[in-house]
């Protein structure tokens, strides 16, 4: 997480970071500060370093534009949030109280600077942490057990309570690519064509317009490429009369179990659009302004493009800032239908 934070603090040219960090580029052999004015590299081609002399020693050159060895004063506020983050990497459980006292400033105050830096609170920073741990362990060969327990769950059952958030699957499903996972679908007729309707047995994984099943099958197929896939309406039949209720104007909520992938940014922006309501709208850029930083309306776009489940996680209802429709995962004219029927009614 500390290199996403590092990696858009480069493009926002922040100069709070000034000295807390370097990034050299590896095209140009050049290090530069994170404030530094010339044009944004391309992130496979950027590495950080803590020291302009750690940047050195590889071989990269000091940037003769933004110089980046002429910096005199490191903003000291972000130097605790930086240590707070550091803190919680080594610690066994997460207290706000303690860590404000290590880093003398006032748990609110920590509380409100911390999120506004790194998009989290301190507790939710630490169990992304901590369940980033486990999956590294997962990928390295760790077996479930090892694994949790390396990454610092005292017990499966608090694992577990996380995983539904964090991995979308159980973490024996995620080590294995999600094999084994048994997904039922169908494909009835609709007001904006055909749309399909899948589920495993926690909830709903897929929902999707197209003109024709085929589309539908191929997408399906293409995003849980190891699962066990099977046509089955019977299971499927509540989900679907809700979920077409709702498309009739009938039924105004849907609140229907979920089993989704989604990192911890994605969960949020989506946990959100579930909170708009029936026939209002939002822009990104509200979006972002509810998660607590402006500038991430570029974010909240892709969040919302990247959603797998139409309608019951209504990103339709995202709108551009002058009222367009912008983009549409299943196709704008779906989306400006979604919102014609919804405000008719």
């Amino acid at each position: 997480m500390q290199m996403e934070l590092y990696w858009q603090a480069v493009k926002r040219n922040d100069a709070r970071f000034d000295g807390i960090f370097y990034l050299g580029v590896k095209t140009t052999g050049i290090y530069c500060k994170p404030s530094c004015r010339a044009r944004t590299p391309k992130r496979e081609n950027v590495e950080f370093f803590p020291t302009p002399e750690s940047a050195e020693q590889v071989g990269l050159r000091a940037c003769l534009r933004c110089r980046p060895r002429d910096i005199n004063i490191v903003d000291p506020h972000i130097v605790k949030l930086i240590r707070a983050s550091e803190l919680l990497d080594g610690w066994e459980a997460p207290n706000l109280k303690l860590l404000a006292a290590e880093l003398d400033v006032s748990p609110f105050h920590l509380q409100k600077s911390f999120k506004e830096i790194f998009g989290v609170s301190p507790k939710k920073y630490y169990e992304l942490k901590r369940m980033e741990r486990f999956k590294r362990e997962l990928k390295s060969g760790s077996d479930v057990t090892t694994a949790m327990y390396e990454a610092g769950f005292g017990s499966s059952s608090r694992l577990y309570g996380k995983a539904a958030e964090n991995l979308g699957m159980t973490p024996a499903e995620y080590k294995k690519g999600g094999k084994g996972v048994k997904i039922n679908y169908t494909i009835p007729d609709c007001e904006l064509g055909r749309i399909l309707v899948a589920r495993t047995i926690k909830g709903l994984c897929n929902v999707a317009f197209a003109d024709d099943d085929e589309e539908l099958i191929n997408n399906l197929n293409q995003e849980f490429p190891n699962a066990e896939i099977v046509k089955d309406a019977k299971v499927l039949k509540a989900f679907v009369d809700e979920i077409l209720k709702h498309l009739s104007g009938k039924e105004n909520r849907l609140d229907l179990p979920l089993d989704i992938q989604a990192t911890a940014f994605q969960m949020r922006v989506w946990d959100i659009l579930r909170k708009i309501p029936y026939g209002e709208t939002v822009t990104y850029s509200q979006l972002a302004e509810e998660l607590g930083d402006k500038k991430k309306v570029r974010a909240v776009a892709q969040a919302c493009a990247r959603n797998r489940i139409a309608v019951v996680i209504p990103c339709h209802r995202v709108v551009g800032k002058d009222g367009s429709l912008s983009g549409y995962r299943w196709g704008v004219e779906r989306k400006r239908k979604l919102l014609e029927a919804e405000k008719n009614l």
